[in-house]
């Protein structure tokens, strides 16, 4: 199942070729930056979901610090161009939850790096 939801994504194809409710978890990692429809992705993970399944996400996006996020935006129309469609600037935890999940739990904070490129979001979510 993993394999052909990974795969599906990857192409780009949507609706994933799986069932309804179907799916315990679904994982994103460092992915939500670059899927082009990425509030259409997320709705099909919700879709594929279980009604206890969840949601785990380790995601780089949007700072909380004005300063940060007009770099970021400044930034991501070269390094959507450089760096296979990554949007430095995509506020990951609205995306979620404007996508039908609920937050359950959430980690945020810099890694090492170029404050840009490096504001984390970890967390886990569920259908609303």
């Amino acid at each position: 199942m993993i394999d052909s939801m990974t795969s599906a994504l990857r192409r780009r194809y949507l609706p994933l070729n799986l069932d309804d409710k179907s799916v315990d978890t679904v994982v994103t990692a460092w992915t939500l930056c670059t899927i082009p429809g990425v509030t259409r992705a997320l709705s099909e993970m919700r879709r594929v979901l279980k009604p206890s399944g969840r949601l785990l996400f380790v995601e780089h996006g949007r700072s909380p610090d004005s300063n940060v996020r007009r770099w970021q935006d400044r930034l991501t129309p070269l390094w959507r161009r450089i760096g296979g469609g990554c949007h430095l600037n995509r506020a990951i935890s609205q995306l979620i939850e404007e996508s039908g999940f609920r937050i359950e739990r959430m980690d945020t904070g810099y890694m090492k790096g170029p404050k840009p490129m490096t504001f984390m979001y970890e967390g886990s979510a569920r259908s609303k």
